[in-house]
């Protein structure tokens, strides 16, 4: 009976992704500062007549909107990832420590090394990738055990988070150029941040098509896999890297984002399992139908103050996380 609800959600769920995505890019492009009716929202879009609502439309809220939809895709299919190679529902980019790798040298860039802020997608992934090299490094004992990954990622968050405060200290002069980041949002993004950041997104969404199958092989656990062909420790370090990679692009451009990498495909593997044909793709559209569902709010709800997004979703996302705690805790 299990099998037969979870195919119906499964066929549901295909069915209701697509209306849901474009509900929450109608409402992003309608809601804010100023409300736009979607009439003017069409013609902005399809006419080039100069107006204030299509100044709005295509200038502001657009290039915001296509960017929270790739930065919610790539921490979903980030933290779906890390959750299958882990082996633990709650991992998660930020909790490990991989985000705050890509932050800290994302900090590094704009704060010493200004100049270089055009390669910050690139800064933010090595900073990412490194984090994620040293707790695999850590957690290695004739294998990665899922659970010294955990430990590792945890440790080397608190003592990334010790550097990024000391850095800003050091930096006390130019720390108001990057608050707003470490908070993590879309307000004041524009094309400019949408082109620089769209090749790497797409490059690492599109990588992770050729994750599936190795993600569902190492589910059946490491001695399955390796019977099944499968170069377990191999694929395990590609995973971390491609997780690391999508992290990476994300920080880049939105900021310490958090809780989209554990909430939504948690959510996704509860409605749907654990087979990664389902949860890699509805995790990438679940996580970018929350990032811009929640911009809109944050950006709207509290006018005339913006709040940033990643504010939002930790209000949000640290109760989900503790929530799901305490009924792990009461089944063990």
């Amino acid at each position: 009976m299990n099998v037969i609800k979870r195919s119906k959600r499964r066929k549901w769920s295909l069915i209701i992704a697509a209306p849901l995505l474009i509900s929450a890019s109608l409402f992003s492009l309608c809601y804010g500062a100023v409300s736009i009716p979607i009439a003017e929202v069409w013609h902005g879009l399809t006419r080039a007549e100069p107006s204030v609502y299509q100044t709005i439309i295509v200038d502001l809220r657009l290039p915001r909107l296509l960017i929270g939809l790739l930065v919610g895709a790539c921490l979903a299919v980030a933290g779906a990832l890390l959750q299958g190679v882990i082996k633990n529902p709650l991992a998660d980019p930020g909790i490990i420590g991989v985000t705050a790798g890509g932050g800290l040298l994302a900090s590094i860039t704009m704060l010493i090394i200004p100049q270089m802020s055009h390669l910050l997608p690139v800064t933010a992934f090595i900073g990412a990738f490194i984090s994620a090299l040293v707790i695999y490094l850590l957690a290695w004992d004739r294998g990665a055990s899922p659970l010294k990954l955990i430990l590792a990622g945890v440790a080397i968050n608190a003592l990334l988070g010790a550097f990024q405060s000391g850095l800003m200290v050091l930096y006390s002069d130019r720390v108001q150029a990057v608050l707003p980041w470490l908070s993590g949002g879309l307000n004041g993004r524009s094309w400019h941040h949408f082109e620089f950041m769209a090749p790497y997104a797409l490059v690492g969404l599109l990588l992770s098509i050729f994750a599936i199958k190795p993600a569902n092989l190492l589910q059946l656990g490491d001695e399955s896999a390796k019977i099944l062909g499968q170069k377990v420790e191999r694929q395990r370090f590609l995973l971390i890297t491609l997780a690391a990679f999508l992290a990476g692009v994300a920080v880049s451009v939105a900021g310490l984002v958090g809780f989209v990498g554990l909430v939504v495909p948690h959510t996704i593997r509860l409605l749907l399992g654990g087979d990664y044909r389902y949860l890699l793709p509805m995790s990438a559209c679940g996580g970018a139908i929350l990032v811009v569902f929640a911009d809109t709010i944050a950006r709207s709800a509290f006018d005339p103050i913006e709040l940033p997004v990643g504010i939002l979703l930790a209000l949000l996302g640290a109760p989900f996380f503790l929530f799901l705690l305490k009924k792990r805790g009461m089944m063990a």
